[in-house]
Parts: C-alpha cells; structure tokens; sequence
C-alpha cells in the first residue's frame, strides 16, 4: 500500500530524529522573553503576587518604553507577551509598536487564584473574602511601577493597564480612585454588578478632584457581542434559559456602556467597543489585542 504524503512526511521526520518519536521527557516551555520574579509588599503581611516581566530587546527610545500592565498574568500573559511578539516586529501591518508588558499574577500553574483575585480585584471596604482593591493598587503604584522603572527605561506618558470581569471592575474603581496611576485604562467585560454604590462614591470622588490631580485618562472598555445574547450553541443547550437569566441579571455589555457614557461626563476620553462572535470567557485573546493596540498602537 502506497504512503500517503503526510504519513511519508511524518516517517521522515521521525528518522530525523533518531527514528522513534520521544518527547516524554521533554523540558516545560518558556514565554520567550519573559522573567517571572515573586514580589511580596515590603510591609509584609501578604504573599508575594508571581510578577512577569517582558521587556523589547535593543535600545529604548529616548522617551524610553510604553508598558501595559496586566490583571490575572496566569491567565493572559502568554496571549499578551505573544501577540505583542509577533505584531510588534510588523509595525506597518499592525500599527503596534513594542513595549515592555508586566503582568501581575499568583504562584499557581493555574489560570486563576480564585481567592485571591477576589480579594486583590474588588474594591473596598474589606469584607472577609473581597474588598482589597485598595491595597493591591497602592503596592502596584507604590512598589511595583518603581520595581519595573528600575529595570527598564519607561516612557511615563504611555503607561496602560488591563483587566478583564472582575479584572476590569478593578481597573474601573482604579481609575476613578487614582486616576493618575496610568495613562491608558483598559477593562473588558467589567464586573460592575458587583457594587453599584461603590462604583457611585467612587465616581463622586472623582468628580471632586481639583483637575490637576485628574490627569488625562483614556479609557476602553469593551463586552462579547455573546454576553447580552446567547451564542448559537448555548442557544440549544439545556442550560439556556439559566443562561439568558443570568446574562438578563448581570447586565455586563449594558453596564459598561453605562460606566462608558458616565466616564465621559466626568471628563474622561472613554469609549466602549463590542467583541463580536464572543462570550465572556471566549473574548480574552482578542480583548488582550484591543488592549495592546490601544496602549501600544497608535493614538
């Protein structure tokens, strides 16, 4: 019986290789230009967050580097650091150009620390399990911005971060709260329904800030088109009309386009974009790339 010519290919790669394939052992693989270091607050009191770190090879512009932070590292750093990667090394195709990326994590293999994001990711007061937005930025602003400044030139007037669900409802309650911590405000599907009143003294705050503490914040946010209706092959599902509940009571794309129209009465450059053909969970890789080329692409 002749070969066909992918199992011909397939043998002659094996020969390549010794004959038999076996990779059993191979070695774990690496995020290509990317250092991991585990940072604890210097007050002490809470574990380290798993920090990743990707600075561009070659010289800095003068200026130095733009950075995008970004929320749940585990989770998206590997999406980031590659779309980054392979777009900024085409800057005419894409519009992108490179930058350093620092994600903030946990030391888990896991996409997620359930536990802990929740307590890092939701904004205050502290309620046992939530609540400790207020201490996680103060260590991204106060210890880990100068950790990352201290190992690569920056370019202080392009400094972005990311968050996606409750990721971005932190970075919301961020912006209101400092809003002078970046320049370039990024929260996909944000999780606003977890305290409306919250979100609300937030933005009176805000509103008292004598402008020059306000900054020039630009800000995006963004939903799944299949967040406010259910994708074709949820539609059929048994759990559909459980679905079409829940997206009826958390509201996501509707409540970012709220928090988008308010964000522009205080002031700030916001604009909402919808992720078409995605869920919630679905959006992230193309979420992280609307991230990248609003902080790293052109004005």
């Amino acid at each position: 019986m002749a070969l066909s010519r992918r199992a011909a290919l397939g043998l002659a790669g094996a020969a390549a290789f010794g004959g038999t394939a076996s990779a059993q052992n191979g070695a774990p693989a690496m995020l290509a230009g990317v250092r991991q270091i585990d940072l604890a607050p210097r007050a002490g009191g809470r574990p380290p967050w798993r920090i990743f770190l990707r600075r561009p090879d070659g010289p800095a512009p003068a200026s130095g580097w733009p950075a995008l932070y970004l929320l749940d590292a585990n989770a998206v750093m590997g999406i980031a650091s590659d779309a980054l990667r392979v777009q900024a090394a085409f800057p005419g195709e894409t519009g992108i150009r490179d930058g350093v990326l620092v994600g903030i994590g946990y030391p888990t293999e896991a996409a997620y620390d359930d536990r802990r994001r929740a307590f890092d990711l939701t904004p205050p007061p502290e309620k046992g399990r939530t609540g400790g937005a207020e201490g996680f930025l103060r260590f991204i602003e106060e210890e880990l911005q100068p950790f990352v400044a201290a190992q690569v030139p920056l370019d202080r007037s392009r400094q972005g971060v990311f968050g996606h669900s409750l990721g971005g409802l932190c970075v919301v309650w961020s912006l209101l709260a400092r809003p002078r911590a970046f320049t370039h405000w990024v929260a996909m599907s944000p999780s606003l329904q977890f305290d409306a009143e919250l979100i609300a003294q937030a933005q009176g705050r805000f509103a008292a800030l004598p402008p020059g503490e306000r900054g020039q914040p630009r800000a995006l946010l963004g939903a799944g088109e299949f967040e406010e209706r259910l994708a074709p092959f949820q539609a059929t599902a048994g759990d559909a009309a459980m679905r079409r509940e829940s997206q009826g009571r958390l509201r996501i794309p509707a409540r970012a386009r709220e928090m988008t129209d308010r964000l522009r009465d205080l002031g700030i450059a916001a604009r909402f974009e919808q992720i078409p053909g995605e869920t919630h969970f679905s959006e992230i890789p193309v979420a992280v790339n609307r991230g990248l080329r609003f902080v790293l692409g052109p004005d």
